[in-house]
């Protein structure tokens, strides 16, 4: 019988397959730390007595926040659920102010957090949030209040008591979006919201009981807390861990050898990109045998089988050349889902074409999160596309008030994992659902199609934001997310901005890849001496011109790139001197704060 409450998930894992290993982080001394499948159900009952001893009661609100991932995170999400109470994941990097809207508007009563300026920055809160009444780090220092104190075993019967009253259908979380502009709003999902998509698409991981995945995307959003208990369903033994330590021959990729891992694009982006510059520092036949091997990357498809000559060619190129990428990552992986923002077409097609498994799915917050996904079956993954429907979710192509190419419209979804709605907000509520057929829809504000592939399924294919369209003062629509994810698969292309609203053609904000550029200027006689001068030297302005030259005719006279600037910072998620990140969290671009940032730029593309 399959859970239907999120805490369910670790007596089902003590049930069909307990582990010694559930749940592990490196400590201080750079060894793995691991708590058992027993160990954590021990540790979350306790925790949940003492959350009831402290006077907090079933709907309360408790926080937790923290930099990397760790167990004690999960284990403090358990105790709260197991107490009838409602969890408010943080992400670490938003600002005290933040931190106080947040916890103002969820009413949270305790909090709990990791290592470095969290503690710090919920303390500078407290004064300003009246319901917080207490906060504990997960690490012992000094006399800072440590979360094990608050453990407790003189309400164990009362936890057993209210789990037994929790429903399927109740509040499991309240989860605050950073949209990109305004105050975040807090997504409410139940244990039903999750737990249907943790269900669906625990099944389709290609992996067994007992073996090693990764988790390194931050806990706090939805696309990796799914997974964890996707991890917990299937009674995987999780290393969680940081982005800092994963590549290299000592890092946790070569000493864990996972199975399997969900990422986001730009990980992968830059995987490939030491990959390649590992390929372009080769010499002589070497260098030659492996962009050969890359080239035939380019016509790599899904599902299609080689015979001859070119079956010899692909079994050389894996051998000499793919086979030593598998190794870099483990040797071992099954698969990798990628979800959060875009993947580039190439970047999937070299993946792929090595023999490393990547999938695409989609999804938001508010649909906890996934509406389709790329299966690992035969037929069930079509490149360029994010999947295939998951089952019992619903999607409408809805074109009826937007100006939108052929079969495109927003993409509406309805289904058991859609939000309660948000919390505190019926002003956005109404915004974002509509009763069509006599079904309330959620709209995704993506806009997208349906394309046909692979054994002739139907699969979801996403083209543009809605509200994200640019509108040139010819009239025209121009959607800059599939522009950018083009360029940016050069190497040259750190991030990039498509602008150009009412104004008569498109341009671009383009940062350049600090080390991709380095290697460039070396080999073509510039001189480095930092990234700003760089950007003004005429063979770097000549070089990027190229690369425009090169990517345009992939698109409609009225997308393509007429001029650029560029940029020599990095847009980042947070700033610590407190000025207006360019990023989300999830890093999707906040294209009104860059659009302030560098207005002299843009001025000086359009003549001010």
């Amino acid at each position: 019988m399959n859970p239907t409450r999120l805490f369910d998930y670790i007596y089902h894992q003590k049930n069909n397959h307990s582990l010694e290993q559930s749940m592990g982080r490196r400590g201080k001394d750079g060894k793995w730390l691991f708590y058992s499948t027993d160990e954590i159900i021990d540790m979350a009952e306790r925790a949940a007595s003492g959350l009831i001893g402290a006077g907090l009661e079933k709907g309360d609100r408790v926080a937790i926040a923290s930099y990397k991932n760790r167990p004690e995170w999960v284990i403090m999400d358990l105790a709260a659920q197991m107490a009838g109470m409602v969890s408010v994941p943080l992400y670490p990097t938003i600002s005290p102010r933040e931190y106080e809207y947040i916890l103002n508007d969820s009413e949270c009563k305790m909090a709990f957090c990791g290592a470095m300026d969290l503690y710090e920055k919920l303390l500078k809160a407290q004064p300003n949030v009246p319901s917080l009444q207490a906060i504990y780090k997960f690490d012992k220092e000094g006399d800072k209040p440590y979360w094990q104190s608050t453990f407790s075993e003189d309400n164990l019967d009362e936890v057993n008591k209210i789990k037994k009253t929790v429903q399927p259908d109740d509040l499991a979380t309240i989860i605050y979006t950073s949209g990109t502009t305004g105050n975040p709003k807090g997504v409410m999902l139940t244990h039903t919201n999750i737990v249907h998509v943790v269900n669906e698409t625990s099944a389709m991981m290609p992996v067994s009981a007992g073996e090693n995945v990764l988790s390194f995307l931050p806990l706090c959003h939805v696309f990796e807390r799914a997974a964890s208990f996707c991890y917990m369903n299937k009674s995987i033994s999780v290393h969680f861990t940081g982005t800092d330590n994963l590549s290299g021959p000592t890092g946790d990729m070569a000493e864990v050898k996972p199975v399997f891992f969900t990422t986001v694009p730009r990980l992968l982006e830059k995987i490939y990109e030491a990959i390649y510059n590992k390929g372009l520092a080769l010499q002589g036949s070497k260098k030659k045998l492996f962009f050969w091997a890359l080239s035939l990357a380019d016509n790599y498809e899904l599902n299609k089988k080689t015979s001859g000559f070119d079956a010899i060619k692909w079994k050389l190129a894996d051998k000499l050349i793919f086979s030593k990428w598998r190794a870099a990552l483990g040797g071992n992986l099954k698969g990798i889902v990628t979800g959060a923002a875009p993947c580039s077409y190439k970047i999937l097609q070299v993946f792929n074409a090595a023999g490393i498994p990547v999938r695409e799915g989609y999804g938001l917050t508010e649909t906890s999160p996934t509406l389709t996904v790329n299966n690992f079956n035969k037929n069930g993954a079509h490149l360029g596309s994010v999947g295939p429907t998951i089952d019992k979710v619903e999607i409408k192509i809805d074109d009826s008030d937007g100006d939108y190419k052929e079969n495109e419209g927003e993409i509406l979804a309805h289904g058991p994992n859609i939000m309660k709605g948000y919390y505190n907000n019926p002003e956005a509520n109404a915004k974002v659902f509509k009763e069509l057929d006599g079904k309330r829809w959620f709209c995704t504000g993506d806009i997208g199609k349906f394309i046909t592939g692979a054994g002739g399924n139907q699969f979801l294919k996403i083209t543009d934001r809605k509200k994200e369209l640019l509108k040139t003062s010819g009239g025209k629509y121009v959607a800059p997310a599939p522009i950018e994810n083009r360029f940016k698969e050069s190497f040259l292309i750190e991030q990039m901005m498509v602008i150009g609203d009412r104004q008569k053609y498109v341009s671009a904000l383009i940062v350049p890849s600090e080390p991709a550029l380095k290697n460039w200027c070396s080999e073509n006689g510039v001189e480095w001496s930092d990234l700003s001068t760089v950007c003004e030297h005429e063979k770097v302005c000549d070089c990027f011109q190229e690369i425009i030259n090169k990517y345009n005719p992939d698109f409609s006279h009225i997308e393509q790139i007429k001029k650029f600037s560029l940029i020599s910072k990095a847009w980042l998620p947070s700033h610590e001197d407190g000025a207006d990140a360019e990023l989300t969290p999830t890093l999707k671009l906040k294209r009104r704060v860059i659009s302030e940032k560098f207005k002299s730029d843009i001025d000086q593309i359009y003549g001010g």
